[in-house]
């Protein structure tokens, strides 16, 4: 862990941003990036939970174009998405909630997917980092997404000091320009399945390593 090493938010994500251009886009943004309707990202991003963004992808393709809308996709019993999903991780429990999400926003919210953090999180396995990248994906607001990357990076590069993903979110609301918010968790997601990786990350192809402060890395490449 090196210590003596400053650290600037703005340096650090404008520099990101230069390179992010070189790097796979995550796919729920590579999906929302094609014009994936707000319902199309929900549903990738339940698809995403756990999986990685190949299968996810997969998976994604070959629903929704059997049901791209609630009214099309409560049409399909869970054996079926749970046939076209596969072998996205957790398949039989996604197929289920993705039934019930459909029926719920078309008896609830008329067939919109709704655009509020709230709202999204009272749907059946939504958490705050699924309702988030839908507010930032499918609607374009301001939001901070909180993943495995996100919560790992912001605290190695000592932005924060958290214990879990909700908090590192709450954290970064005070501490993160809001102008960052809508591509902070796209840029790091990359990032990080590239260069910041959990385990060993590539410091020695790193854009900011001269400014990072690798807070808990034991061991780099």
């Amino acid at each position: 862990m090196k210590k003596n090493k400053q650290f600037n938010v703005n340096i650090f994500i404008n520099t990101l941003k230069n390179k992010y251009k070189e790097w796979k886009a995550p796919v729920v943004t590579a999906m929302a990036n094609k014009g994936a309707s707000p319902f199309e990202v929900l549903i990738t991003t339940i698809l995403s939970l756990r999986t990685k963004d190949d299968v996810t992808a997969k998976a994604a393709k070959k629903l929704l174009a059997v049901a791209n809308t609630p009214d099309r996709m409560v049409t399909l019993s869970e054996k079926e998405i749970e046939t076209l999903i596969y072998p996205a991780g957790f398949y039989p429990t996604k197929a289920k909630r993705i039934k019930q999400i459909s029926k719920i926003i078309i008896d609830t919210y008329k067939g919109i997917t709704p655009d509020d953090l709230d709202e999204l999180l009272k749907l059946p396995g939504v958490g705050r980092k699924t309702a988030n990248l839908v507010l930032i994906e499918g609607f374009k607001k301001n939001a901070i997404c909180v993943d495995t990357h996100v919560h790992r990076i912001s605290n190695r590069v000592g932005l924060v000091t958290t214990k879990t993903p909700d908090k590192t979110e709450f954290a970064l609301r005070k501490s993160l320009p809001e102008k960052y918010w809508i591509q902070y968790n796209e840029i790091l997601v990359a990032f990080g399945q590239i260069i910041c990786r959990p385990v060993s990350p590539i410091c020695s192809r790193c854009p900011v390593e001269h400014m990072c402060p690798r807070i808990n890395v034991l061991k780099s490449r």
